[in-house]
């Protein structure tokens, strides 16, 4: 058993011309420009680096992008009517609402009031029932696993017959998403969280072992033996498809029964 290292800035620049070129088609076949909506409340420096991140991303696949900054004192009404206008905008067609919010607001009001053909983050109870029933055609799925998931099928294909998966991590935006994305692959799938007894055992059993905790979190030594005998074991799991919405660097690794 042995790994094998994913070149994540590869797979990253591939999905980006993918996603360059339906945004040039659906401009010249339709006269559409896709338009995206960022809202974050407040001014946490690492929040605003991570939307300026998204804005510009969104700018490079030729998409209309939207950035509204609010201050950390905004009510719930005066941030619930900015999604209601979005969710009018004809020229907006996906809108994203970077979380954690404040506390004084009702995050989940505000998530579940976006329409759920802008939802980008998938966190609506219809896209999510949608997830959860196999409509991967008309349900929006988180990014995050559904990078994961390219990377996944990268290296087995899109039948996951036979494997066993583990992933670690419960979360409305990646753990239970990312399972369903690999039981609808086929996939035997577990999902271990912090309340999960003999992890190490659980997971190195696993076939395909999908990690959304932070990095440094004591989790190291799992995954099956002789697979990654020369690296530490925490450096893969720190990341595939941990956190929200991160690109695919180079530093990802899927752990996986080689072929």
């Amino acid at each position: 058993m042995t790994s094998s290292v994913i070149d994540g800035k590869a797979v990253a620049a591939s999905v980006l011309d993918t996603v360059k070129a339906a945004a040039v088609a659906l401009a010249t076949e339709n006269g559409v420009k896709t338009g995206l909506a960022v809202i974050i409340v407040g001014d946490d420096p690492a929040s605003l680096a991570y939307v300026a991140a998204k804005s510009r991303m969104a700018k490079e696949c030729g998409f209309t992008s939207q950035q509204h900054t609010l201050p950390a004192a905004v009510t719930q009404d005066e941030l619930a009517t900015l999604v209601e206008t979005l969710n009018a905008d004809r020229s907006i067609h996906g809108i994203l609402v970077q979380l954690p919010l404040p506390k004084h607001l009702d995050s989940e009001a505000i998530i579940q009031s976006i329409s759920p053909e802008k939802d980008v983050d998938g966190l609506s109870v219809v896209n999510a029932g949608k997830v959860a029933t196999g409509d991967l055609k008309s349900g929006l799925v988180p990014c995050t696993p559904s990078g994961a998931m390219i990377l996944v099928r990268r290296l087995h294909g899109g039948d996951l017959s036979g494997f066993e998966a583990v992933v670690i991590g419960r979360s409305n935006l990646f753990g239970k998403p990312m399972a369903q994305l690999l039981l609808n692959a086929n996939a035997t799938v577990v999902i271990a969280h912090s309340r999960t007894n003999n992890l190490p055992d659980l997971c190195r059993r696993a076939d395909i072992l999908i990690a959304a905790v932070a990095a440094g979190d004591g989790q190291g030594g799992l995954g099956k033996e002789g697979r990654d005998r020369h690296r530490r074991w925490h450096q893969p799991h720190r990341r595939i498809g941990a956190g929200r919405n991160k690109d695919t660097s180079g530093r990802r690794r899927c752990l996986q029964r080689s072929s």
